[in-house]
C-alpha cells in the first residue's frame, strides 16, 4: 500500500522514518551501503587471506625455523638468511634467472611493440587477434614439452631445417650457452600476442588528431613513433613491464619439464631452486627464505618501475 504525504508527516512526527514514494531516508540507505559492498567483498577477501595472505604469512614464519615437513619447526632465528649469504647455487640461480629475465623482457616487449603498431597499422580482424593469443591460451607444461620435441638434437624439426640450410645442429636444452636463451624464446612465443594485445589496446586510445596534426608538421613515421606513439603509450608499457618481469622472476614449469636445472646448473632459476630444496630436499625453512627474499626483490623491482614511469610523467607535465 502506497504511503501518502498525510502518513508520511503523521509518521515524522511520531519519530517514524518513512518517504511519500515509500523508499527508505537517504541516511538509513548510506548505513545500509557499506555492508552491501562488504557483502559483495567478502569471497574476494576470504580468497585473498586463505590463497595468499595466510600462506605469505605462514612462509614468512618457516623461513625464521628448521622444518622438513615431518616434524615440528624449530625456530633458529636468522640461520637461513645467513646460509643464502654463503651459498654459491643460490647466488648463481640469481644470475641465472636475471640473464632469463633479460632475454625474455627485452625480445617480447619490442617484438610485441612491433607486432601491435602493425596490427593496428594493417588489420582491425578479430580473427587475427583471436589467432595471436592462442599460444597463450594453451598450458605452458604443454607448450614447453612442444617445444622441447621440436628442437630435439636428433630428430626435431627445428634442426632438420637448420640441416636443410646448411648449418650445424644445435642442442638448444642441452648446451649451457643456448639453454638459458632457448627457454626465454619459448616463453617469448607462448606471451607475445598476447603483450602485443595489450599495447595494442594502448595504441587504440591515442587520438587520431594527434597523428593528423604531427603529419601536417610534416612528420615521418620514425619521427611519429619516437616522439608520439611512445610517449603516450608510456604506461601501458609500464604495466606490461611490471607484469612480464614479474612473471619472468617466476618462471619455473618451462625449465621443470624441459632441463630440470640442467646442464650444470645452467637452468637452475631461482624457482627451481626453491622447489629442489622444499620437495626433494625437503628443507622447507630454507625454501622458505629464499621465497621471502624472491618476494622482496620483486617488490623493490615493481616500486622502482612505478616510480620511475611517475617521475617521467611529472618531467614530461
Amino acid at each position: 500500500m502506497a504511503i501518502t504525504t498525510e502518513d508520511a508527516a503523521e509518521r515524522g512526527k511520531r519519530g517514524q522514518p518513512g518517504r511519500a514514494d515509500g523508499r527508505p531516508p537517504a541516511r538509513s540507505r548510506l548505513r545500509r551501503e557499506p555492508l552491501v559492498a562488504a557483502a559483495f567483498l567478502a569471497p574476494a577477501a576470504v580468497g585473498f587471506v586463505a590463497f595468499y595472505a595466510w600462506p605469505a604469512a605462514r612462509g614468512a614464519y618457516l623461513s625464521l625455523t628448521d622444518y622438513d615437513l615431518l616434524s615440528a619447526p624449530e625456530f633458529t632465528g636468522l640461520d637461513n638468511y645467513r646460509r643464502l649469504l654463503s651459498d654459491d647455487v643460490f647466488w648463481n640461480s640469481l644470475r641465472v634467472t636475471l640473464h632469463y629475465v633479460v632475454i625474455n623482457i627485452g625480445v617480447q616487449t619490442i617484438a610485441a611493440l612491433l607486432l601491435a603498431v602493425l596490427i593496428h597499422r594493417l588489420t582491425r580482424s578479430t580473427v587475427v587477434r583471436g589467432v595471436l593469443v592462442l599460444p597463450y591460451l594453451v598450458s605452458n607444461v604443454v607448450v614447453a614439452l612442444l617445444w622441447y620435441w621440436m628442437a630435439d638434437y636428433h630428430l626435431g624439426v627445428v634442426n632438420e631445417l637448420l640441416d636443410l640450410v646448411g648449418v650445424d645442429r644445435v642442442a638448444f636444452f642441452g648446451d649451457q650457452a643456448w639453454a638459458i636463451p632457448a627457454i626465454a624464446l619459448v616463453n617469448v612465443w607462448r606471451h607475445l600476442g598476447y603483450t602485443a594485445l595489450l599495447i595494442l589496446a594502448g595504441l587504440q586510445t591515442i587520438p587520431r588528431d594527434v597523428y593528423e596534426a604531427a603529419a601536417v608538421d610534416g612528420a615521418g613515421e620514425r619521427r611519429v613513433f619516437l616522439s608520439v606513439t611512445l610517449p603516450l603509450l608510456r604506461p601501458v608499457l609500464a604495466l606490461v613491464l611490471v607484469v612480464t618481469l614479474i612473471g619472468s622472476w617466476q618462471v619455473f614449469d618451462t625449465v621443470a619439464v624441459t632441463t630440470q636445472g640442467g646442464p650444470v646448473d645452467a637452468t637452475r632459476v631461482v624457482q627451481y631452486y626453491i622447489y629442489d630444496q622444499a620437495f626433494t630436499r625437503f628443507d622447507f625453512g630454507y625454501a622458505a627464505a629464499i621465497s621471502v627474499v624472491l618476494c622482496l626483490i620483486l617488490a623493490g623491482v615493481a616500486l622502482a618501475q612505478l616510480r620511475l614511469l611517475r617521475a617521467n610523467e611529472g618531467a614530461d607535465a
